[in-house]
């Protein structure tokens, strides 16, 4: 009888491997996976890191990793409630994920080397912990791809269209407001001066920036996924329209005051009022959607 309490104990603590030795496995195991992984994209992640500082586009990157950090250590229970089990199929991931990192390299496509790494970590959390561990963590794993530059050939098929969408906005707008105008594309000619709808103008850079703080402020306010939803498909449009006011903005400022101002102080100034604007705009569309009460699911 002794001999077999003696055994189920043994059971218990892991075929006689005390719990603290299995504690210290995993903390050498994720050490030496961690260090592989820091080797493998240094250098892909300082060039996304100066990407971040250098183009004010992109600068919204700096906030999404600690954001993803956040979405963890907020589930941290859940997560450990998981049930864990191993799979092959996370080994499957890893190695397509570094297969897009070596095209990536090779084919000099930082989207591609980038995106690469946000695989890795899902085959690895899929591969070492199971399908159910990859599921509540797939929020904080996705959201990392709002910190990834979209690629050059996209970025220029979307500026563009924002270009002459602003542009035509704008030019439909100063009549209103008795100011002539002639467009050409996206130069619109006013009495004044002329102003052009350059790519710094098009409105890229508070479109992400608003999507990315949508997706923020529905996850923090703890709204279901089909607010969250429409708040993102929201931020689109409200980005659009406060950027053609900006530009509006600066028409009249052109056509009445001084166009020296209205393009200088004024047109950077008005930038941060306007993104602050839509923000107010995004608040008022979650205000709407509190009437259509749903039941919230936690990402």
């Amino acid at each position: 009888m002794t001999t077999t309490l003696a055994h189920d104990a043994n059971a218990r603590e892991g075929a006689g491997v005390p719990r603290p030795a299995r504690n210290r496995n995993l903390v050498w195991g994720a050490l030496l996976i961690a260090t592989l992984l820091a080797a493998a994209y240094l250098r892909v992640l300082q060039k996304l890191v100066l990407d971040w500082w250098q183009f004010p586009d992109f600068s919204h990157g700096f906030l999404v990793p600690p954001f993803a950090a956040y979405v963890l250590w907020r589930k941290r229970e859940r997560l450990l409630r998981t049930s864990i089990s191993p799979t092959w199929g996370g080994v499957v991931l890893v190695a397509f994920g570094l297969l897009v990192l070596l095209v990536g390299i090779y084919g000099s496509e930082l989207f591609l080397s980038r995106i690469s790494l946000v695989l890795v970590l899902a085959g690895l959390v899929l591969g070492f912990g199971g399908s159910k561990l990859l599921a509540e963590t797939r929020f904080a794993l996705l959201i990392l791809l709002l910190a990834i530059p979209i690629p050059a050939i996209v970025y220029s098929q979307i500026t563009l269209p924002l270009q002459m969408l602003a542009s035509k906005l704008a030019s439909a707008l100063l009549p209103l407001f008795g100011v002539p105008v002639l467009r050409d594309g996206n130069v619109i000619q006013l009495p004044v001066m002329t102003l052009e709808v350059a790519e710094a103008c098009s409105g890229i850079r508070s479109l992400m920036s608003l999507l990315t703080l949508s997706i923020f402020y529905g996850y923090f306010l703890d709204r279901s996924m089909w607010q969250r939803a429409v708040l993102a498909i929201f931020s689109v449009p409200i980005a659009i329209a406060a950027n053609a006011v900006r530009i509006l903005g600066t028409g009249l400022c052109v056509q009445y005051w001084d166009p020296d101002k209205a393009t200088g102080f004024f047109h950077e100034f008005s930038g941060w009022v306007m993104f602050l604007v839509s923000l107010v705009c995004l608040v008022a569309v979650d205000r709407a959607l509190c009437f259509f009460p749903i039941k919230k699911r936690q990402a």
